[in-house]
């Protein structure tokens, strides 16, 4: 998925991990949600909770939209020409409905409920997504994780998984990337992370046994889930900083709740993300830009796609300068 900004605006790294709370503060910190219009008059609007000034990023987990349920006769479902990616990889996950895929590697896959798909751009790749017309309410979160220095420039890659759900504590898992319960996802990673969908029952108890290295969050998407101190509530994202080896989760709804856990490692290196670029200076996002404009083989073409590209917006009047994450306390 692409930014829908007309002008986006940088965004440098702040992806802080406190070991503990010594001031006093909750134990998790709750990250609302602001709404982002994706597309043209029909915009479907997406809940964007990452990036945003308090934190940019959980582990490598630096982009995090949340859309629907959407009735598409309504909204026109989600239209996302070609648009070009460097330096992160992009998870899409549903929970209802389809989208088709094509992207320059020549791949034309479908997104459907409980199936990963993750598509790396590295060095480059172009792709669009469109609701098809098999789908009438479109529910689901696209995610993005950025590639570490080392790997920044890796090849473009495409991979498909349907995980097996796993029940424990009356609880549904389906485990996308990383290990959690005892589950191990088969897709590689270039750091360390995690992604799973739980589901809980009404009233319903859930405690995990996690990485205490990791940082988390916990995207609510249905229900009202007690997370260690704090209730979060639908389209917030509680953050819990690393030291932690169990989460508990607590479903406070007579209904049942549904919930996106990630996790990873923090990651310590500067970044700039501007529009779908991942750099580590202003002149990596201007060259990315102009060769995009610029058509070059970079990004290859999208076959298969009705219409135009998206073009590129203009480059802020200032000069990106990457940041690295403030000092653990």
């Amino acid at each position: 998925m692409s930014g829908a900004e007309a002008r986006p605006g940088e965004t440098r790294c702040d992806g802080s991990a406190d070991g503990g709370q010594p001031d006093g503060r909750p134990q998790v910190d709750v990250l609302a949600a602001r709404d982002v219009p994706l597309g043209g008059p029909r915009a479907m609007t997406v809940r964007r909770t990452l990036p945003q000034r308090t934190r940019t990023l959980i582990g490598a987990w630096c982009f995090v939209d949340h859309y629907g349920p959407d009735d598409v006769s309504e909204t026109g479902g989600m239209d996302v020409a070609p648009h070009p990616h460097t330096g992160l990889q992009t998870v899409s996950w549903l929970f209802s409905g389809e989208i088709e895929h094509r992207d320059s590697l020549g791949r034309h896959a479908f997104v459907r409920p409980g199936e990963l798909n993750l598509m790396t751009g590295g060095y480059g790749i172009c792709h669009s997504e469109v609701s098809t017309s098999r789908t009438t309410v479109l529910h689901g979160v696209q995610l993005w994780v950025a590639l570490p220095g080392e790997h920044r420039n890796a090849a473009r890659d495409f991979r498909h998984h349907a995980p097996e759900p796993v029940r424990t504590d009356g609880a549904e898992l389906r485990v996308f990337l990383g290990s959690l319960v005892g589950v191990t996802s088969p897709v590689p990673t270039f750091t360390p992370l995690l992604g799973a969908e739980i589901v809980l029952p009404p009233r319903g108890v859930l405690r995990l046994a996690v990485e205490p290295g990791f940082e988390h969050g916990l995207l609510i998407d249905r229900g009202d889930v007690r997370l260690a101190d704090v209730l979060l509530r639908p389209a917030e994202l509680g953050y819990v900083p690393p030291g932690r080896g169990t989460l508990t989760l607590t479903n406070e709804s007579d209904v049942t709740a549904r919930a996106v856990l990630l996790g990873g490692t923090p990651f310590e290196e500067e970044i700039v993300m501007w529009w779908n670029f991942i750099g580590r200076s202003h002149e990596d996002i201007a060259k990315a830009r102009l060769e995009w404009e610029e058509s070059s083989d970079r990004f290859g073409a999208v076959e298969g796609y009705a219409g135009d590209r998206l073009p590129a917006p203009v480059l802020p009047n200032a000069v990106m300068a990457p940041r690295g994450n403030p000092p653990r306390h």
